[in-house]
């Protein structure tokens, strides 16, 4: 059974850092890519950055280059997103997903997280 688990979400002043944890379990980890995506009430879910598992290779949104990172541990199947100089506009529910290419598309991930809500106050 596939299953993603988040945590490291939380409430943090403009500035400041996190660190999401996405652990994994249920398929294969090194033949897939794990996405980060981000929702806001009223907002398009979005990706935040990718990893391809098997090659390491990542890949961000403009809104975050610079900021955010993705790195993984083999060894416990996990993902990481590290996440800093956050901004009031970082604020949403972020989720983990996994799927056989690095889709920029949401409905092309075919297993999700149950989300990590991180609040970033001014």
């Amino acid at each position: 059974q596939v299953s993603l688990v988040e945590s490291g979400g939380g409430s943090v002043q403009a500035g400041g850092s996190l660190r999401l944890s996405c652990a994994t379990s249920g398929y294969t980890y090194s033949r897939h890519c794990v996405a980060w995506f981000r929702q806001a009430p009223g907002k398009a879910r979005e990706r935040v950055g990718v990893i391809s598992t098997g090659s390491a290779g990542t890949g961000y949104a403009d809104s975050v280059k610079g900021r955010f990172t993705i790195s993984q541990d083999n060894a416990k199947n996990t993902v990481y997103l590290q996440m800093n100089s956050l901004k009031p506009e970082d604020t949403a529910m972020y989720y983990c997903a996994a799927a056989a290419a690095c889709y920029s598309a949401a409905t092309l991930y075919n297993y999700w997280g149950q989300g990590t809500q991180v609040t970033v106050s001014s």
